[in-house]
C-alpha cells in the first residue's frame, strides 16, 4: 500500500493533509476488522471449492466492485491503469491470495496470520537490493529474531509440522515484492486507479491459474453445483476485501505511515476472536509465544524506521495487510 510522507511527525499526528489523523486511524481501525471476516468467509468456502477457485471468485466480484467505483469516482482516477507495472502487481496479489487461503484450509486463520506478519521484515530485506534503501544492523537484527518466531510457530521438524505451514511465508513475500513494485507506480498514479487495474489483472491471472488447475485436476466449478449460501458468501467476500482496499488506501491518505502501523495489529486479534467463534480454533502456547515475537519484532522495525523518517535518511513503511 502506497504512504505519504509530511513535513513534519509531529505535526502529521496531529494533522494530515487531508483532514485530522484520527479519520486515518479510524478508517484503519474499521479495515483491520474487516479483514479477518474476509478470510473468515474464505476459511468457509474452502470447505465446497478448491483454494483456486475460492481466489477466482474474491478477485471476480473484487474487480467488479472496483471497477463500479472507478466509473463513478472518474475524478480520483489518475495514471495509467493498464500497464505492466500493475500486471505484476496483480500477479503478486494472485500469489499472496492463492497461498493464504490454501493455508487457511488447513491451519487456524491465527496462525496463518501469525506466520504472515514476517512479511514487513521481508520488506526490510529487499529495502536495500530493490529500493536502495539503507538499513542498518539493528533492524536487520530484529528481522532475524522475527523469523525465529516464524520457526517456532512453524515448528519445523517437529510433530505435526506439514509444508502447508510454508504457505504463509510465501504469501508474505508475495506481499512484500507487491509493496516493491506499488512504491514505485505509486509516482505516477492515484490508489485507486493502481486497486482497480492490479485487481483486474489478478482477476485475469486467477481466471487463468483455475482454469490450469481444472484441465489438469477437473472437475469444473464447483460454485456451480454448491447451495445458495455459497453465493451469498463469494459476493460478500468480494466486497469486503473491496473495501478493505479502500479503506487502507484511504487511512494512509489521511494519516501518517507511521502512525497507522501499530494498529495493523488488530487484525490478529480479530482473527483470532474469529477463528474461536467459527471454527473453535485457539493458538497452542507455542504459536502464541511465536506471534509475539513475530509482532515484537515487527513493532521494533516499525519504530526504528520512523526514527529514520524523522531524521530525513529513509521513507517510512508500514506493516502491509493481505488483499
Amino acid at each position: 500500500m502506497i504512504r505519504p510522507r509530511t513535513k513534519s511527525p509531529v505535526a502529521s499526528a496531529r494533522r494530515s493533509d487531508h483532514g485530522p489523523a484520527g479519520t486515518g486511524i479510524a478508517l484503519m481501525i474499521i479495515a483491520m476488522a474487516l479483514l479477518p471476516m474476509g478470510d473468515t468467509l474464505a476459511k468457509l468456502l474452502t470447505g465446497v471449492m478448491p483454494a483456486t477457485e475460492v481466489v477466482l471468485w474474491r478477485f471476480g466480484f473484487q474487480a467488479t466492485t472496483l471497477v463500479g467505483l472507478a466509473l463513478l469516482l472518474r475524478h480520483r482516477l489518475r495514471g495509467a491503469m493498464f500497464s505492466p507495472v500493475l500486471m505484476l502487481s496483480g500477479l503478486c496479489s494472485v500469489v499472496t491470495m492463492t497461498s493464504l487461503v490454501s493455508a487457511f484450509a488447513v491451519m487456524p486463520i491465527a496462525t496463518a496470520i501469525a506466520i504472515f506478519f514476517v512479511e514487513p521484515l521481508i520488506l526490510v530485506l529487499l529495502a536495500a537490493p530493490l529500493l536502495g534503501e539503507k538499513v542498518g544492523p539493528r533492524r536487520y537484527a530484529a528481522v532475524a529474531v522475527g523469523f525465529v518466531g516464524a520457526l517456532v510457530v512453524i515448528r519445523p521438524g517437529f510433530e505435526g509440522f506439514t509444508p502447508a505451514a510454508l504457505l504463509p511465508l510465501l504469501a508474505a513475500t508475495g506481499f512484500a515484492l507487491n509493496a516493491v513494485i506499488l512504491r514505485s507506480a505509486s509516482a505516477t498514479r492515484s490508489a485507486l486507479t493502481i486497486q482497480t487495474g492490479a485487481t483486474f489483472y489478478a482477476a485475469l491471472i486467477a481466471l487463468a491459474l483455475f482454469g490450469t488447475m481444472t484441465l489438469m485436476e477437473g472437475p469444473g466449478l464447483a460454485a456451480l453445483r454448491a447451495p445458495a449460501w455459497v453465493w451469498a458468501v463469494m459476493v460478500l467476500a468480494g466486497l469486503l476485501s473491496a473495501a478493505t482496499f479502500l479503506l487502507i488506501a484511504e487511512a494512509f491518505r489521511r494519516s501518517e505511515a507511521g502512525l497507522l502501523a501499530p494498529f495493523q495489529y488488530l487484525e490478529i486479534v480479530g482473527a483470532v476472536a474469529l477463528g474461536y467463534l467459527v471454527f473453535g480454533d485457539l493458538p497452542d502456547a507455542t504459536t502464541a509465544l511465536g506471534t509475539a515475537i513475530i509482532l515484537g519484532s515487527g513493532a521494533y522495525v516499525v519504530h526504528r524506521e520512523r526514527m529514520a523518517a524523522r531524521q530525513g535518511r529513509a521513507p517510512e513503511k508500514a506493516l502491509a495487510t493481505e488483499s
